[in-house]
């Protein structure tokens, strides 16, 4: 029986919600990891090598988070196809949510030596797996409860809402912890956060329980339109879409990664910041996006989705070394206002990020086509960026040189951009018909 107009309404606000809070509290997992690396890993799990080479060390284990995101992409984006988003969300909130938990219960070198390292490698390989099929279902949960093609930018950009949420929760969280006297902080107030994310799964577990499937998805269901191997079939017939859809994100994810987890071991190492500074700096920045995400996301259903990204990319090539002046400058007011004003570029790119990406792929490879293009970026720009930063400084000793690999990245996302198709206004939940290829977008309209 068809939904009435109030029903439809609800149901659109429950999506939202639920995809929502779902994504603030995987991504406060994966952010909570990340804000700990800089701070505490490297002389809890690597003691006996040099500074530079612990951070090294402590980063490469935060990198394979990210490689392991592609691989959560696929195997996710295959269920999320054929089975559904709603149940395939609620098993990426479980996994997510038990490797954190897991996280504050792991030995350090002096109590198990290398072994220690080990299981936190593991446990964040299981963090990005998670968190790799995460995000191509709580997108398209809401995106495709969307009834009109006039605000589906704005829609979209509620899961995107969830990363600040999650960073500003996740540094509150350790902020807290850090104001404990002595060494506890190193001791264990650095595991609490980790043991309370378990709190936050029940939460999202239960919200997640209460929503209904997409109708797009269930109208693929009914229709019989659901592909057997829905992620191999978008790699032979979108493969550009995969790749363009990878390439556009460089200029906001290298750039973010810098700014929210390099910067902690670059300021308290290299400019003598205090840790609270940072961490208040990173909570002050992640509740502006509060608002300009959800901003950018509306301007781009005005004004089109890949123009809005544009202009974000090319103004966070430019800021990387307005930056990198505002924080050597070694002034703890240009400090905060360096890492606060950084991830607005962001928000203009994160915004209509989403609904950009997940447009370009068909309704019954959606899932799958959107994960793998969004988390492929994962490998060549987020994990990355950190190791990047770090070995730069280490060679050259000066962050314009770390401008500069943010510049490299802008110019690689105004390119993909440029070449993206601009679907604003297609109609998602059509498919595109099969006398034309998946890439040519059958039903796209161009944007205003």
């Amino acid at each position: 029986m068809p939904l009435s107009d109030e029903d439809y309404r609800r149901q659109l606000r429950r999506a939202v919600i639920a995809s929502t809070i779902g994504t603030t509290i995987e991504w406060y997992d994966f952010f909570l990891y990340s804000t700990v690396t800089g701070l505490v890993f490297a002389k809890l799990y690597f003691p006996e090598s040099d500074p530079l080479v612990g951070t090294l060390q402590a980063f490469l284990i935060y990198a394979v988070g990210f490689v392991a995101r592609p691989i959560g992409a696929a195997i996710f984006g295959h269920f999320g196809d054929r089975i559904g988003r709603k149940a395939t969300l609620i098993v990426t909130l479980l996994l997510m949510g038990l490797a954190t938990f897991a996280v504050a219960f792991v030995p350090t070198y002096a109590t198990i030596g290398i072994w220690g390292a080990v299981v936190l490698t593991v446990l964040r390989f299981i963090q990005g797996v998670g968190v790799g099929g995460e995000w191509g279902g709580s997108v398209l949960m809401s995106m495709e409860w969307a009834r009109t093609n006039s605000h589906r930018g704005f829609v979209a950009s509620w899961p995107q809402f969830g990363v600040p949420a999650g960073l500003f929760i996740a540094n509150l969280a350790v902020l807290a912890m850090s104001q404990i006297s002595g060494n506890a902080f190193l001791t264990w107030g650095w595991r609490v956060p980790f043991v309370l994310s378990i709190v936050l799964v029940a939460i999202g577990l239960y919200i997640r329980l209460n929503i209904l499937e997409t109708p797009i998805f269930s109208r693929l269901l009914a229709e019989q339109k659901i592909e057997k191997t829905p992620m191999l079939e978008v790699i032979r017939r979108q493969p550009r879409d995969i790749l363009l859809s990878a390439l556009v994100r460089m200029a906001e994810q290298a750039p973010f990664y810098i700014f929210t987890a390099f910067v902690f071991t670059y300021g308290v190492r290299t400019l003598g910041a205090s840790r609270d500074l940072l961490l208040a700096a990173v909570l002050a920045a992640s509740v502006l996006e509060f608002f300009t995400i959800p901003l950018f996301g509306h301007v781009s259903d005005l004004i089109g989705r890949r123009r809005m990204y544009m202009i974000g990319a090319a103004l966070a090539g430019i800021f990387g070394f307005i930056y990198f002046a505002m924080v050597d400058s070694r002034d703890p007011a240009w400090i905060f206002a360096a890492i606060v004003l950084s991830l607005v570029p962001h928000s203009m790119m994160y915004g209509p990020q989403a609904a950009l990406i997940a447009e370009s792929f068909t309704g019954r490879l959606r899932y799958s086509g959107a994960s793998l293009g969004y988390q492929l970026a994962s490998v060549i720009a987020g994990g990355p960026a950190p190791l990047i930063a770090t070995a730069l400084f280490a060679y050259y000793h000066s962050g314009y040189a770390i401008a500069g690999y943010i510049f490299v990245c802008a110019l690689f996302s105004l390119a993909a951009a440029w070449r993206m198709g601009d679907y604003t206004n297609k109609d998602i939940s059509r498919e595109y018909d099969e006398s034309h290829p998946l890439g040519e977008h059958a039903h796209a309209k161009p944007a205003h």
